[in-house]
């Protein structure tokens, strides 16, 4: 593997900041606030002191209102080996921020009266008549269990996991592994479940889950970067995937959602667990819509009750989410008590990270959209780490230093 010393790290820090003109890069259709365009001096500060600190190779920040966007800058290394720097546009792989569009996919289909989340899954997919514990017993998993991460379902190796070409072939792989718990009784951060809400919308809809994605969502809202599977122009602009090693630098690391394949490559499964690749104004565009209640652009795709369904707490008491004090909607982490690393977000806010420690938040009491875009592999916990706490430290605080 290569590894890059810190020195070497300290000495090609480079930051771009993207002064947005006219109109809003959410696109267009839509108006700018009056507190755009510009950035957030505190925000670019806090994220080349992680790139100094050997926390990341680099980012991209975005800060959004409901009509516009507040700040978007772009900070350190893309690839630190071909010295390219991070640019407003560079591409991300964004793992489980996939969930929260899976959650939509579903939901835009409730809406059509096509389902419901509280059907049980054998409704659509009649293999699961035969999921079972690990006593025999049947399983009756609903849609709403597998939006919650409450299902119980079991997970595949990635050995298995790389044989398989689309959604439908994962779902007698998930049948034959036993139900761990009785569904609605526990959370346990579930994979298997969210693609197999992907393959109910497949069933129910007639298309494959990413067409689907593509005609009704990602391709409205005019998220061009935003995919399962990039193309050969947009191949150049991915950002380099980074671990940090025991001596405290960071080395190459391989994008586990591709099981050794190239990211060009469509002979695989569309991974509607964690598999999209986006970028920052993507991303940001998809959040605006949610945060306006299910309109963008003039065009609505989900109801106002819809979104608050997705973004409610469904799971009552349970204990939820990697970090304390949260409650867990449709495809979506709510804090309930914010505390830690979200000790800065109001009450209500939700959102998601990735594995490589993306982070998407949305706090609808201040009306702020927090999108950090980031690829390293081992944080400890991404939703925790202290990248995360000091951007959206410094974007709540709107620049101002406390």
């Amino acid at each position: 593997m290569t590894r890059f010393p810190v020195s070497m790290l300290a000495g090609t820090l480079a930051s771009i900041t993207l002064v947005l003109v006219a109109t809003s890069v959410m696109g267009a259709q839509e108006t700018a606030g009056p507190d755009e365009p510009g950035s957030l001096p505190a925000v670019g500060k806090e994220m080349r002191r992680s790139i100094e600190h050997n926390e990341i190779s680099g980012a991209v920040t975005l800060v959004a209102t409901p009509d516009g966007t507040v700040h978007l800058d772009a900070s350190g290394k893309a690839d630190i080996g071909g010295n390219k720097p991070m640019r407003p546009d560079t591409i991300f792989w964004i793992a489980s921020m996939t969930k929260p569009v899976t959650a939509t996919a579903v939901l835009m289909l409730q809406e059509e009266g096509k389902l419901s989340v509280d059907d049980p899954v054998e409704k659509y997919l009649p293999e699961f008549a035969k999921l079972a514990t690990s006593k025999g017993e049947p399983a009756r998993v609903t849609i709403q269990h597998l939006l919650t991460h409450t299902s119980g379902m079991g997970e595949i190796s990635p050995q298995e996991a790389r044989e398989i070409k689309n959604l439908a072939g994962l779902i007698p792989l998930y049948v034959a592994k036993p139900v761990a718990f009785e569904p609605g009784s526990k959370w346990v951060y579930c994979q298997s479940g969210i693609n197999t809400a992907a393959r109910i919308v497949e069933v129910v809809s007639g298309i494959p889950f990413d067409e689907f994605l593509d005609r009704r969502l990602l391709g409205p809202l005019g998220m061009k970067d935003t995919t399962f599977y990039l193309s050969d122009e947009q191949l150049p602009r991915l950002a380099k995937s980074y671990r940090k090693t025991s001596q405290g630098e960071l080395e190459l690391a391989e994008n586990r959602i591709l099981n050794g394949k190239a990211p060009t490559n469509r002979d695989r499964f569309p991974a509607a667990n964690g598999g999209l690749f986006s970028t920052a104004p993507d991303y940001g565009r998809f959040c605006q819509m949610i945060l306006r209640g299910g309109e963008f652009g003039g065009r609505r795709y989900l109801k106002p009750d819809s979104v608050k369904l997705m973004t409610s707490p469904q799971t009552k008491d349970l204990k939820t989410g990697f970090t304390p004090g949260n409650g867990w909607g449709l495809g979506w982490c709510v804090v309930r008590e914010p505390q830690g690393v979200t000790a800065m977000l109001s009450p209500g806010t939700f959102g998601h990270g990735g594995a490589y420690g993306t982070q998407a938040w949305i706090d609808p009491a201040k009306e702020r959209i927090y999108v950090l875009m980031v690829q390293r592999e081992n944080f400890p916990n991404a939703d925790a780490s202290n990248v995360r706490e000091s951007f959206q430290k410094a974007a709540a605080s709107d620049g101002k230093t406390p």
